[in-house]
């Protein structure tokens, strides 16, 4: 069930955040604050989970721990990027003399 549950958040981070906020503990013990895993959510929610996972396991982020929480850091600001490149291809339907054409979007 435990990897069940990772390969789901691999998928749906926001979700498995959600879901372990608000019917267990797991959260509100690696966190002190509301602020922070809010953030998380929002922003960088692979780094939350592996921070979340981290603490709970560990008690502390060294060792693996850390590389984990790195890559999850990482992928978060990776998924971000491929999301700014893909936006730049993106075609744009003009109107020329009552037809459509498409054309690639230059604009930067």
């Amino acid at each position: 069930m435990p990897c069940l549950i990772g390969l789901i958040a691999l998928f749906f981070p926001r979700l498995i955040i959600l879901v372990l906020a608000l019917f267990t503990t797991y959260m509100s013990s690696a966190y002190n604050t509301l602020l922070w895993p809010l953030l998380g959510f929002f922003f960088m929610p692979f780094t939350t989970l592996a921070y979340a996972w981290a603490i709970n396991s560990n008690g502390s982020v060294a060792g693996i721990y850390l590389v984990v929480v790195v890559l999850a850091v990482l992928f978060d600001l990776g998924s971000y990027g491929n999301g700014a490149y893909s936006g730049r291809r993106v075609y744009v339907l003009k109107t020329s003399g009552g037809g459509v054409k498409r054309v690639k979007n230059t604009a930067r």
